[in-house]
């Protein structure tokens, strides 16, 4: 059974960094999609950044380019968002998903798997 562990949410001032880990255990093929969804209050639950296995890069929401980076360590299958230069619009609950397949999509349900979610707080 794949499970999602994250950490790393808090508070923060605006322009601060955050780093974001999670830790994913359970996958029984060697290919996937890791990503990162947030959901702010009375809002939709939207894509922040995508990662894939076996070289297919990286993808981030507008909002957050040049200001977020998702990276992968496939040795501990552990999937890290660290987040700069935040700001109050960025506060949010944050969700580590997984998918099987060796693409990834900006549609939530496109993902199988979620963590539990971690908040994150930029005051101004």
């Amino acid at each position: 059974q794949v499970q999602l562990v994250e950490s790393g949410g808090g508070s923060v001032q605006a322009g601060g960094s955050l780093r974001l880990s999670c830790a994913a255990s359970g996958f029984a093929g060697s290919r996937n999609c890791m990503a990162w969804f947030r959901q702010a209050p009375g809002k939709e639950r939207e894509v922040v950044a995508t990662i894939a296995t076996g070289g297919f890069g990286a993808y981030y929401a507008d909002s957050v380019k040049g200001r977020f980076t998702i990276s992968q360590d496939t040795a501990e299958n552990k999937v890290t968002l660290q987040m700069n230069s935040l700001k109050p619009e960025d506060t949010a609950m944050y969700y580590c998903a997984a998918r099987a397949a060796g693409y990834c999509s900006m549609n939530r349900y496109a993902y199988n798997y979620w963590g539990q979610g971690t908040q994150v707080t930029v005051s101004s």
